[in-house]
């Protein structure tokens, strides 16, 4: 009697905690669908936006750089680096009033520097206003020196433009965007002119491919991947 008693409890407990697993396998993947599914809204929205194809720029046969700061850079390296086109992306800090930066200094907020990628492009296989519409989507425009749970003027939204093109294409695609009602608050993003640019510490380069096991990888950037890859598949490499 008494082990017909404690099978019978097993049982319930192997039932509950298969009930328990498979609410949060559930969780999971609503939570997934729904930001895969704000994400191509997004991009379905963008891609709407009157842009002239004279603003692609595909003709040119020298490389370009283009930097931005999304929040933190591990994430940001990972997706640009996926991109067709994108030949490097090196993480880093700019527009800070420190010279060389250590990542403890940038991170205390007080250099005033954002963590950045700059990245080389070839702007025959991709625009700058693709790239744009990469940042739009991979970072919240609108909140002021954060994102998610980095805080911290290191990780505020930022573009840095390296030619005049640049800089009128950035503003023309925030009107945009910010007419578009695909942010239901104001784009923060800051628009700045390209200042000198330091590269991080070599731990940085490459950091999610080298650490994939690494929680902040396995909770942060590898979901956030994977909802690029699907939204971007004609993109990527």
């Amino acid at each position: 009697m008494q082990k017909s008693f404690y099978n019978f409890q097993n049982k319930k407990n192997r039932k509950s905690v298969l009930k328990q697993t498979h609410f949060k396998s559930a969780v999971l993947l609503f939570s997934f669908l729904s930001t895969l599914c704000v994400y191509a809204l997004l991009r379905n929205k963008q891609s709407k936006l009157k842009i002239k194809m004279s603003d692609y720029n595909l003709n040119k046969n020298t490389f370009e750089k283009a930097t931005f700061g999304a929040g933190c850079f591990w994430c940001t390296e990972s997706i640009f680096m996926e991109l067709k086109g994108v030949e490097s992306v090196f993480p880093g800090y700019m527009g800070g009033k420190l010279k060389n930066p250590t990542y403890k200094e940038v991170c205390s907020s007080l250099s005033g520097h954002a963590e950045v990628v700059q990245i080389t492009y070839d702007p025959s296989v991709i625009a700058y206003v693709e790239l744009l519409e990469v940042f739009f989507l991979i970072h919240d425009p609108t909140t002021l020196n954060r994102q998610g749970a980095d805080v911290g003027s290191q990780y505020r939204s930022v573009i840095f433009y390296h030619y005049p093109y640049q800089k009128e294409k950035v503003d023309t695609y925030t009107e945009l965007l910010s007419k578009s009602g695909a942010f239901e608050n104001k784009i923060v993003t800051e628009i700045t002119e390209a200042l000198e640019f330091y590269r991080a510490e070599k731990e940085h380069l490459n950091y999610y491919n080298l650490n994939k096991q690494q929680p902040y990888c396995k909770a942060i950037i590898q979901p956030k991947l994977e909802k690029f890859r699907k939204v971007f598949a004609d993109k990527t490499k």
